[in-house]
């Protein structure tokens, strides 16, 4: 289904796309700002996630700021036929934020499954590896970790004012 956009929504999407106000009611400072009432901001919101506009709303954390400084996605070697599932049980990890099947890249790069974990320490994230590999158990046939050394910008698709 193609969703369309009117002017209102367009408006809702860029006052929101740098970031919800840190106010106590977020979506009633948007609605002020747009001369709007608030409970049509909330719904036009909701339609546009029901019908994939807006894919998701979450918190982007500034990794570094709330004390962790180690950060590392593992990336590993496991047979294909049994990707998805070993991806669901890694993705259920408390310490994994996000976790992907990605196609290799042969001969140079033979990793199809990525995990991104974040520690205080590379002692702590090793730790957590280890736990990563128990769960992927006999399937493992290599992997590696690649350690954050710098923040990346993170942001989706933006709209022009």
């Amino acid at each position: 289904m193609k969703s369309v956009i009117d002017a209102t929504d367009r408006a809702i999407i860029i006052a929101t796309q740098q970031g919800l106000p840190l106010v106590e009611r977020s979506y009633h400072a948007i609605a002020e700002q747009l001369k709007l009432d608030a409970d049509e901001v909330m719904a036009r919101v909701r339609r546009m996630q029901e019908t994939g506009v807006i894919r998701r709303i979450g918190v982007v954390p500034n990794h570094y700021a709330i004390g962790y400084r180690a950060n590392g996605m593992t990336v590993w070697d496991v047979p294909d036929d049994v990707v998805d599932e070993l991806g669901q049980r890694v993705g259920k990890l408390e310490f994994v934020t996000h976790c992907y099947r990605r196609p290799r890249h042969l001969p140079e790069w033979p990793y199809n499954l990525f995990a991104m974990v974040h520690g205080h320490s590379r002692e702590e994230v090793t730790g957590q590896i280890a736990q990563i590999k128990e769960v992927l158990g006999a399937h493992v046939r290599s992997h590696d970790v690649l350690f954050s050394t710098r923040i990346l910008k993170k942001t989706g698709l933006r709209l022009a004012g």
